[in-house]
């Protein structure tokens, strides 16, 4: 466990506990937030929080992370990302909206059509997550938590897709969507400029 992985996991979630942070990250990184805390970086109250130098700390590692990888397959990555992501936001909105309103989730084959999507969807993302883990070792994590949450949702536990506050399919996702565009040099302003925003 890196100071990297865990100011990136903080930042990701905004706030978080000290055992939702060690979820998240499978491990308990105790150690590590201590001196984090002391450092300045973190802020330990109730929550978990980045202070103004742990965001400024966490800019300096995530580039030195990227000064070892290729640019282009980063890009490439993103790119290709692109398309997975509309696609998954579309089969969120159909998942929470039904002839436009709410879905009460009273229509069993409607439901099970929706998410019948996700594997297709789950099936283009794991490349995209290797080739970037290839580059970014870190982020190869990300397989394995879009997995978790997937195995759930497939035993019926459907909450587990849009489900916050967890690791839910769409709170990896999300996070992944904000690994990939700093990964590939973008903020997250450029990005919903091009119409990326989740």
């Amino acid at each position: 466990m890196t100071e990297l992985a865990v100011l990136q996991a903080v930042r990701l979630k905004g706030r978080t506990t000290r055992a939702d942070l060690a979820e998240t990250l499978a491990t308990d990184p105790g150690e590590i937030v201590e001196r984090l805390a002391a450092s300045g970086y973190l802020i330990d109250e109730a929550t978990l929080r980045l202070s103004p130098d742990g965001r400024a700390r966490l800019v300096t590692l995530l580039a030195e992370e990227r000064t070892g990888a290729d640019p282009a397959v980063l890009a490439a990555a993103y790119d290709d990302f692109r398309g997975v992501n509309a696609d998954f936001k579309a089969l969120v909105t159909d998942w929470q909206v039904k002839g436009g309103t709410p879905n009460a989730h009273d229509d069993a084959e409607y439901d099970a059509d929706v998410l019948s999507r996700l594997d297709g969807v789950h099936a283009r993302v794991a490349p995209i997550i290797d080739a970037v883990g290839a580059q970014l070792p870190r982020l190869s994590a990300y397989s394995v938590k879009l997995a978790a949450a997937l195995d759930k949702v497939k035993a019926g536990e459907t909450t587990w897709l849009t489900r916050p506050l967890v690791d839910s399919y769409h709170t990896v996702w999300f996070e992944l969507h904000e690994e990939l565009i700093g990964a590939a040099g973008l903020t997250r302003e450029e990005a919903a400029r091009s119409g990326d925003a989740q």
